[in-house]
């Protein structure tokens, strides 16, 4: 991430915000920023929209709402465009998907979701196995589908009348894809493009596209997508930020509330049990042992690096972690996760937690893909480029600098978002301190 602090330009005109997927995240997103333009709706769960934030001292009483103390592009400026391998547009999908209340919350709109209709995707059903697609890219040149992805991104561009775009992965979780040489090096990915490498896929030619469109791009899903060296190198060739990797919605996000605060009261972990049911597209598609094994790698590593067993081998050396998820077609978006968590405090007694999460993945998701959206290209317009680590608090796997360790820490991540808005706009970092408040000036020194 460029570290020159400069002031961010103004939002002027419109943010295209370009989405791959158009299923239920993507269309909940579209639809909620739709009914919040007109008043029929509301952003709740978005941190740029609804959040304030401390300037100063407590005693100043400077807590501005953070989209009035950041020049975000505001909702009336958004334009959304999609690729998918399937043609249903926004407004069909909406109802396939089932998140929304169809009365409510899809018919006042139809008309918006009918005229956003998806371009043909860069779609190899080897890479996610249970979808087929139709709208696809002809051929089987990965070359080629990258060529159309830039020439998409520049026609929508301009037949939109956008000042800026940035670009949100919201597609399907891929098949497992660990990293290799054709990916150290931007030629070397370049080369295996030209190839039609199995190990390039399509996420891969999507960021790809982006980065070499100057677009911002954050990768939704625990695909390998940007988060290796010759897409890093591309980014900070072409100055373009990037954050990933996957939305941090139900389960993993309780597992980040409630696992600092264990470890905040040096608590002992002997086992975390979870299990997941969905029935939508995403259900489905991590129904294949292969793209689960994607999502796994993803919703494992958060306790470790939470917890520091390292650090701390008395309490967190020898726990048992377990995820699983089940596809279950009749709760639809309504996933429901469930976690037993066996946990030992003073003198060894044991004590359990027990959490029954019925959530709405989709609802979770879209405040997250409207923030990044909105940070990226803020980060943008302040001259930052390469890895947004502070924008790991909307994500499961946050990409960091080689040599780091990634912070999951839900409440660390937040005070890295707000330090780095401060830091951005020229104001003091909060440090929660207080001293000044009960010593003098000279104790304080």
């Amino acid at each position: 991430m460029s570290s020159n602090r400069q002031e961010p330009a103004p939002a002027s005109g419109k943010l295209g915000v370009l989405l791959v997927g158009l299923g239920a995240v993507s269309t909940t997103v579209i639809a909620g920023v739709e009914l919040a333009r007109r008043g029929l709706g509301r952003p709740i769960g978005s941190i740029s929209q609804l959040a304030t934030i401390r300037l100063g001292k407590r005693s100043e009483g400077r807590t501005p709402k953070i989209k009035d103390f950041v020049p975000l592009s505001s909702l009336d400026d958004l334009v959304f465009g999609a690729w998918d391998p399937i043609q249903d547009d926004a407004y069909t999908s909406a109802l396939k998907a089932g998140v929304l209340d169809r009365h409510s919350h899809i018919e006042p709109i139809a008309n918006f979701l009918k005229g956003i209709q998806p371009m043909p995707a860069a779609f190899d059903q080897k890479y996610v196995k249970r979808l087929q697609g139709t709208n696809v890219i002809p051929g089987n040149s990965k070359r080629e589908w990258a060529d159309t992805l830039r020439a998409d991104i520049r026609r929508f561009k301009t037949e939109n009348g956008c000042e800026r775009l940035v670009m949100i992965w919201c597609g399907s979780t891929e098949i497992f894809i660990k990293q290799g040489p054709t990916h150290k090096t931007l030629a070397a990915f370049e080369a295996a493009i030209d190839a039609n490498d199995d190990s390039i896929a399509p996420s891969m030619l999507y960021a790809y596209a982006a980065l070499m469109e100057g677009v911002p791009y954050a990768n939704g899903a625990p695909n390998l997508s940007v988060d290796f060296p010759a897409m890093l190198d591309l980014a900070a060739e072409n100055q373009v930020p990037v954050a990933g990797k996957d939305f941090k919605t139900g389960q993993t996000w309780m597992k980040t509330v409630i696992a600092p605060g264990l470890k905040a009261r040096m608590i002992g972990l002997d086992g975390w049990f979870s299990t997941n049911i969905l029935g939508n597209r995403d259900g489905e598609v991590l129904d294949d042992p292969e793209s689960f094994k994607t999502k796994e790698e993803s919703k494992l590593s958060v306790l470790e690096y939470i917890l520091q067993p390292d650090l701390y081998p008395e309490l967190y050396k020898d726990y048992y972690h377990k995820v699983r998820i089940n596809y279950y077609p009749p709760r639809g978006d309504a996933k429901e996760g469930w976690d037993n968590i066996d946990i030992r405090g003073w003198l060894d007694y044991p004590m359990q937690i027990k959490v029954d999460f019925l959530c709405r993945d989709s609802i979770l998701a879209a405040p997250i893909v409207l923030d990044l959206a909105l940070f990226l290209d803020l980060a943008s317009r302040a001259g930052m480029h390469g890895i947004q680590e502070w924008l790991s608090f909307y994500l499961k796997s946050p990409m960091h600098a080689e040599g780091l360790y990634p912070e999951h820490d839900l409440f660390i991540q937040q005070t890295k978002l707000k330090n780095t808005l401060r830091w951005m706009m020229g104001e003091e970092q909060i440090t929660h301190l207080g001293l000044e408040y009960y010593l003098t000036p000279a104790e304080v020194g």
